[in-house]
């Protein structure tokens, strides 16, 4: 599984996080499908999943997912799976923490 950095968000912020799985294709290798989860790293938050604003979008090499809401204070733990053309299963992960509004 790899890693992306994430910046924060406010909570009434919506934001598309773009997961590129460029470095992890094989030349013809396309992606096939694509899901992305929420979880609660750190804080309190009863339905991490309402942090998913819909299906997420593939174009080419990279998976799209809008971003909505979150509690403040809590920090998220997004995983993007995708399932390639070649039957691989990819993840790329990262933290996204909650912030006030300043």
């Amino acid at each position: 599984m790899s890693r992306q950095i994430i910046e924060g968000k406010q909570s009434g912020e919506t934001v598309t996080l773009a997961f590129s799985f460029l470095s992890h294709l094989a030349t013809s290798e396309t992606i096939s499908s694509a899901i992305t989860t929420a979880t609660v790293y750190s804080g309190t938050d009863a339905s991490p999943s309402s942090l998913i604003g819909g299906a997420p979008s593939i174009s080419g090499s990279t998976v799209s997912q809008k971003i909505i809401g979150g509690t403040l204070g809590v920090t998220y733990a997004l995983v993007c799976s995708a399932t390639t053309s070649l039957g691989q299963v990819l993840q790329i992960s990262g933290y996204l923490v909650i912030v006030p509004n300043l």
